[in-house]
């Protein structure tokens, strides 16, 4: 094998701890459906802690007018899949703080729930939502240490974090390549692997 077809396939690259509001990349080579060049946004780790994270990234098609009850019909805000868990359940991910009371900080400004009435009216009423607000079904879990061994076997990378427009504007695969253009130089082979390294 050639040395760059070395550097193509190298995907353990050292990465930094994950923490509460980390965003965790998905190694090229990760073709499970939820998390196939997934972006995840890390809502809650810690030591000895079971961990949760949402898949930004990843769009049902769905939008909430279609499919919530409470929300008007004509409502097109999108859906995203945020995981295989709980997929029966509605999240969101904010950066309206007392606009939406209850929601709880992941990253500074950056806010997960808060009260569904509040939600629907600021919703229904008109008010913006673009790169304010996103909705997602399921979740995506952890149990107690799972995610550092994933981690440690370079399931997953840990990126720098972005502002909280960018994090809540972004859709689809092209964001895990922004993602990975910003994690630098180490990672670059990552955006030119083949769909299928049997075939290369």
């Amino acid at each position: 094998m050639s040395d760059f077809d070395s550097s193509l396939f190298r995907i353990n690259i050292p990465t930094p701890p994950p923490q509460a509001g980390s965003l965790l990349v998905a190694e090229p080579f990760l073709r499970e459906e939820h998390f196939n060049h997934a972006v995840i946004k890390l809502v809650e780790h810690a030591p000895g802690k079971s961990s949760m994270g949402i898949v930004l990234n990843k769009p049902t098609g769905y939008t909430l007018g279609d499919a919530v009850e409470g929300f008007d019909d004509e409502v097109e805000i999108p859906i995203f899949c945020g995981g295989p868990v709980a997929c029966d359940r509605l999240f969101y991910l904010h950066s309206l703080g007392d606009e939406i009371p209850g929601g709880r900080e992941v990253s500074p400004g950056l806010f997960l729930g808060g009260d569904f009435e509040r939600v629907k009216a600021y919703v229904n009423m008109g008010f913006p939502t673009e790169n304010a607000i996103r909705f997602f079904v399921g979740y995506s879990g952890w149990d107690p240490g799972q995610l550092n061994e994933e981690i440690d076997s370079h399931v997953w990378a840990v990126a720098p974090d972005i502002s909280n427009e960018e994090l809540l504007a972004e859709t689809g695969e092209s964001f895990w390549y922004r993602i990975v253009r910003s994690m630098g130089t180490p990672y670059r082979n990552w955006l030119f692997h083949p769909v299928n390294p049997q075939l290369n």
